[in-house]
């Protein structure tokens, strides 16, 4: 399990076979000076445009993953006042009906938890480093995230990737280009 504890960010991706204990992010983001708790889970579903689902299976490469995740809650944390956040994601299979990532955001009122939850959901989808192949009855095929999709031409431009690319060495940009 990578796990990287920050300021009040909780961040972790967690190794294959891991099931994310969602009490215990949000025991974490619990704070008796919060008047809100946001959560996110995002499961397995068991069909997708027709298909029987059998599972997921993620794939990350989990410095640059991390280092993603750490700009989306700086740049939420900028936009949003918050007390904390954690973010968990699973790799590996993932069967239908278990969760595969976890978002808690606490602040003194709802809206900032609720916005800066649904902002953290959608960058990760849309700019964090981990594939997913889809498993169903009659194949497999790798997904790309629709959020990534309508991102894709902004991808080059934005925060997250810039920061993450400045901060790799020459080893891990050969790794992240081999992905």
């Amino acid at each position: 399990m990578a796990a990287e504890e920050e300021g009040m960010n909780l961040i972790e991706i967690l190794e294959e076979n891991v099931a994310i204990d969602m009490s215990k992010y949000m025991s974490y983001v619990q704070s008796p000076s919060c008047g809100a708790i946001a959560t996110f889970g995002g499961t397995t579903r068991d069909t997708f445009e027709g298909k029987t689902v059998l599972e997921l299976r993620y794939e990350a490469y989990v410095p640059m993953a991390v280092r993603c995740i750490k700009t989306i809650c700086t740049s939420a944390r900028s936009s949003w006042n918050l007390n904390s956040i954690a973010v968990a994601h699973r790799l590996g299979p993932v069967p239908v009906g278990e969760t595969s990532v976890f978002i808690a955001t606490s602040a003194v009122h709802r809206g900032d938890a609720l916005n800066a939850c649904k902002f953290i959901i959608d960058e990760v989808k849309a700019s964090v480093p981990i594939w997913k192949k889809e498993v169903c009855t009659n194949g497999e095929v790798w997904k790309e995230n629709s959020e990534f999709l309508e991102r894709r031409d902004e991808l080059g431009n934005s925060s997250c990737r810039k920061n993450v690319v400045e901060g790799m060495d020459q080893r891990e940009r050969v790794a992240a280009e081999e992905r």
